[in-house]
């Protein structure tokens, strides 16, 4: 039996998961319970797929607007593939923290180092902000030089004792075992 769809704001249908109306805004969406809608962000880098529900790469999606050089403002140069990398790295030109990939030297995906780390354009990959000479004061306004030391070097960490169980409810304990085998002797 067909239900016709009974829509309530930013839900077409009582039910599911749906991109933001307006167009441009590929990271957002909204899941719908009862006609009641939540405001999903996607990760930073994805987009929202239509068809799949969920976030994947821009490349992926298929909507106009949405692809990776409208999201990310960014054009993998052309390589001679004989002679460089199938996917090469390149520096975000406005973030030290981020590098593009350039799956099969064509489609930009953004990447990114783990806090406290920089991508290093000259060894195409990510190392920490004080080796790196053009990102050295990348973290500055963000972490203390005591955090930025405690992320290169943690301190290790200590083990927990173990959890002492008690008796195992699949096995009867040896003394409880014993005690039955004396209950039935004395019988």
């Amino acid at each position: 039996m067909y239900e016709p769809p009974q829509p309530s704001q930013h839900c077409p249908r009582k039910n599911g998961y749906f991109g933001h109306e307006a167009k441009g805004i590929c990271d957002k969406f909204y899941y719908c319970v009862d006609g009641q809608f939540n405001m999903i962000t996607c990760p930073v880098g994805l987009v929202f797929n239509p068809k799949t529900g969920i976030c994947t790469w821009p490349d992926e999606v298929g909507v106009k607007g949405c692809n990776s050089q409208d999201i990310f403002e960014f054009e993998c140069p052309k390589v001679n593939e004989s002679v460089a990398v199938t996917h090469p790295r390149y520096a975000d030109p406005d973030d030290c923290q981020y590098f593009y990939v350039c799956v099969n030297g064509e489609i930009p995906r953004r990447n990114g180092c783990k806090l406290g780390q920089v991508f290093d354009d000259d060894k195409k990959h990510c190392d920490w902000s004080r080796n790196v000479p053009e990102c050295a004061d990348w973290y500055k306004d963000r972490l203390t030089d005591a955090e930025l030391d405690e992320l290169e070097n943690p301190k290790p960490k200590t083990k927990k004792p173990l959890r002492t169980r008690g008796p195992s409810r699949r096995k009867p304990a040896k003394a409880a075992a014993s005690q039955v085998e004396e209950d039935i002797d004395e019988e």
